[in-house]
């Protein structure tokens, strides 16, 4: 039995790496981290997106999510399909700029969750925001919140309407 155990991988703590295409929220598990026999990082084969955002676990999307890839210290590095659709922003309004500030993120209590995963590198699950859309108005949101387990760090935002 024991050898049935570090067959199937439970013994020596091998991990499956999951990804995730911030656009098009297509999933991938990739064993190299590759595209390939190339050195690519790998991309999405389904929309073109030029890479995917590592998880440590598989994740289901909430319907009509928007993704949001930021860099370690919170700047706007892409953004996903729905997003728009969610809070009137296109990736040209956004791009390069802190993420919770040129949203108004609000809704929390105590301390913002996107800083607690990018400081912590853990997951924020389902918190119940607020963010302010382009036109204005404050729309209830649930975040799912992803930090970076590369050498790059960030954070992926997975947003839905509440």
């Amino acid at each position: 039995m024991p050898a049935l155990a570090l067959l199937s991988g439970a013994t020596i703590g091998f991990h499956m790496p999951y990804f995730i295409c911030p656009n098009c929220r297509q999933r991938v598990v990739d064993d190299d981290r590759r595209d390939g026999l190339s050195h690519q990082p790998v991309g999405c084969s389904s929309c073109g997106f030029g890479f995917l955002f590592e998880l440590l676990e598989d994740y289901f999307p909430r319907p009509g999510t928007g993704m949001i890839v930021c860099s370690e210290d919170r700047r706007i590095l892409a953004l996903g399909r729905g997003v728009f659709e969610l809070s009137g922003y296109q990736e040209k309004d956004l791009l390069g700029k802190d993420f919770t500030e040129s949203v108004g993120l609000g809704g929390f209590d105590g301390r913002n969750p996107v800083e607690v995963a990018i400081e912590w590198g853990v997951r924020q699950l389902d918190q119940r925001l607020t963010l302010r859309t382009k036109s204005g108005a404050e729309r209830a949101v649930v975040a799912d919140l992803f930090p970076a387990y590369d050498d790059d760090g960030g954070l992926l935002i997975a947003l839905a309407p509440r």
